[in-house]
């Protein structure tokens, strides 16, 4: 648009009386332009694509095929392939956003502006249903509830079949409207696959019903 000299892609204009440069940064595999010299890109071999960064700053995975912060990529947990999918709340492919994305610590991605909305009426993974933060605290809260609130007398014998979505176990809890605590990890994120009355069973089968 320069020189108005007809060529291949390329990051100089072939052109020698002009040698106009066309971007600040310029990927041959990508064909990829970007004039802004404040912003830094790296093309990453392994995912076929650039990334915004300093590439020192990133390590690729090889089962997520994903490029990851240096200080995270030690401690995250590895899913395959884990990026090649949807953001679970806005839609957007996240293998080729450009916007920030975050690893929760059941190892799914999620942007990081779509998950800080998500924390706002959600304590759970879109995706697996785990505790995407440390709830230890309201957890406690629901304890000392429950201790000042007791169900009524009749459904003392009615207990609940539940299944845990931190620690992916089953076991028994004392029935409740609302709340039901897992007897491995004390979550309260659990769902109840089974209410029956304690005193209609006897020992064996209802330890065969956490085998269920």
């Amino acid at each position: 648009m320069t020189c108005n000299t007809i060529q291949r892609a390329g990051k100089i204009c072939i052109n020698n009386s002009c040698a106009n440069q066309l971007a600040h940064y310029y990927c041959e595999n990508c064909k990829f332009w970007d004039n802004d010299k404040n912003k830094k890109i790296f093309h990453c071999e392994k995912c076929g694509v650039c990334r915004n960064g300093l590439r020192e700053n990133y390590i690729h995975c090889d089962k997520c095929n994903a490029c990851l912060a240096t200080e995270y990529h030690k401690t995250h947990k590895c899913i395959e392939r884990s990026l090649e999918c949807d953001c679970p709340i806005c839609g957007e492919f996240l293998f080729t956003t450009i916007a920030p994305i975050i690893f929760m610590p059941c190892g799914h991605g999620i942007h990081f502006l779509c998950h800080r909305d998500h924390l706002q009426s959600s304590y759970q993974c879109p995706i697996c249903l785990k505790s995407v933060t440390d709830m230890s605290n309201f957890f406690n809260q629901i304890d000392i509830m429950l201790a000042n609130h007791q169900m009524p007398p009749e459904y003392a014998k009615i207990k609940s079949l539940v299944l845990c979505n931190d620690c992916e176990k089953k076991s028994i809890a004392a029935f409740h409207f609302v709340y039901h605590k897992c007897n491995f990890c004390k979550s309260y994120n659990t769902k109840v696959m089974k209410t029956f009355n304690e005193a209609d069973l006897d020992e064996d089968e209802v330890e065969h019903l956490e085998d269920l």
